[in-house]
């Protein structure tokens, strides 16, 4: 009996099965799904019964191969012009100003993709001096959770490169010297929570694929969905991968923060890259205020 619920997470997991808000919830929980499943594939050892045992080491080994490659870099050594981005979600603008300030100075982003960005916020991030570092904006700011905005240290065109479901997701052209411009899209869509299940696949599946041709594109933002749901690897099908991912940051959690004893639990934050940009180092830094961890990524583009 033990073995049942893991072999049935791993075939919903490989399979792409969540159907419905509760069960696409879950989904998120699978890495410790994976490491819990150990513990059947021991009972079972222990008790002789080798049909549970095969059962159980083909739920861990589905699992595990879902997981583990997440917590392992893959070899990249590609060059090329640098870019920073930075995402943050502001809980309803009120991420501490100073510490997200503090951070931009340390690591010195390109373009900063905000999340939840009201008109407080906006006002606050002037006044401690972010538009003197990053002067280039394109902001939909709201009094709410629905708005999002841009900051750049170069020129951003607004671009319109999907129709947005659900909060605010500003993309534009950021023009970068030395080089072709790059589109990048401030990502969030609703959560899966209740109906909202529906809008939220909706919205995934909304994003632009990208591909060897073309403009590179960079998708960084809030998604309310971690690499176990269908819908995000139907993203990454598009032409994507996750910039954690590569870097061997991918089972490193964003959310929840800040929340006491409870500590960040699952990874929904997320910077994805053309397949065609480099990888050279992803961090996550937890800001006051806030319910989700910044996410940074060191990337590289093509010539």
């Amino acid at each position: 009996m033990a073995v049942t619920p893991f072999a049935a997470w791993a075939v919903a997991r490989l399979a792409g099965l969540e159907r419905g808000a509760l069960t696409t919830q879950l989904m998120t929980a699978t890495p410790y799904a994976a490491a819990a499943s150990l513990v059947p594939v021991l009972i079972a050892a222990l008790a002789r019964n080798r049909a549970a045992t095969a059962v159980a080491l083909a739920a861990t080994t589905a699992l595990g191969f879902a997981v583990v490659p997440r917590a392992l870099a893959s070899s990249d050594t590609a060059t090329g012009r640098p870019l920073k981005v930075l995402t943050i979600n502001l809980l309803f603008g009120r991420a501490d100003t100073g510490a997200v300030l503090d951070l931009v100075r340390r690591l010195q982003p390109d373009v900063l993709s905000t999340q939840e960005l009201t008109p407080g916020a906006v006002e606050e991030l002037e006044a401690a001096g972010l538009k003197e570092l990053l002067p280039y904006t394109y902001l939909l700011d709201e009094w709410s959770a629905g708005g999002s905005g841009l900051y750049a240290k170069y020129p951003l065109t607004p671009l319109r490169l999907f129709r947005p479901i659900g909060h605010q997701m500003p993309a534009a052209r950021l023009d970068l010297p030395g080089g072709a411009p790059v589109e990048i899209a401030d990502v969030h869509p609703y959560p899966p929570l209740g109906s909202q299940v529906h809008e939220w696949a909706a919205a995934l599946d909304s994003f632009p694929a990208t591909g060897p041709s073309g403009p590179v594109r960079i998708l960084a933002g809030d998604f309310n969905a971690s690499l176990d749901h269908a819908a995000m690897r139907r993203v990454l099908d598009r032409g994507y991968d996750d910039a954690a991912d590569r870097a061997g940051q991918g089972l490193i959690p964003t959310w929840p923060a800040n929340r006491g004893r409870i500590p960040p639990m699952i990874t929904i934050d997320h910077v994805l890259v053309d397949k065609r940009v480099g990888v050279k180092e992803v961090s996550v830094h937890t800001v006051p205020g806030t319910d989700h961890r910044a996410v940074f990524a060191s990337l590289t583009l093509p010539d």
